[in-house]
């Protein structure tokens, strides 16, 4: 099995609203899951998040058009009851969406997590790298 990754939110939206210098690290990792060289995640409530935050740049039918096209390039890692207990006591992390994103990288069996919020992941069992540590494991 290759590597396995769970890219973080803030990574896909550098690629999808072209987030000058970070689009070009974004738009390499999106490539290589394309291609098959890595299996890329994403977690499930990242959909939300992104419908939602897109909704000054995009109209609906546009933004559902993006999100189709993640789902179908990602696979898709699930919220349920479980993480969401498991995240609440977890006390390694002051936000909850991202050791939400912890809990479904663990889930995923993810070698890492591509972030370019490295630190708030310090608590998490998964390790990190920033897109550009990424790009040059590649």
């Amino acid at each position: 099995m290759g590597m396995r990754i769970l890219v973080d939110t803030n990574i896909l939206l550098d690629y999808i609203l072209c987030r000058s210098p970070f689009d070009s690290a974004a738009r390499r990792i999106l490539v290589a899951c394309k291609q098959n060289r890595v299996t890329g995640c994403i977690a499930a409530h990242s959909v939300s998040n992104i419908f939602f935050i897109l909704r000054k740049a995009y109209s609906v039918d546009e933004r559902k058009s993006i999100l189709r096209n993640l789902c179908e390039l990602f696979e898709v890692e699930g919220i349920d009851k479980a993480k969401i207990l498991d995240a609440l006591a977890d006390d390694n992390f002051s936000d909850f969406e991202d050791c939400l994103q912890m809990q479904c990288a663990v889930s995923f069996r993810a070698d890492y997590i591509v972030t370019r919020n490295r630190n708030d992941f310090v608590g998490g069992s998964i390790p990190c790298v920033d897109p550009d540590e990424f790009c040059e494991m590649l």
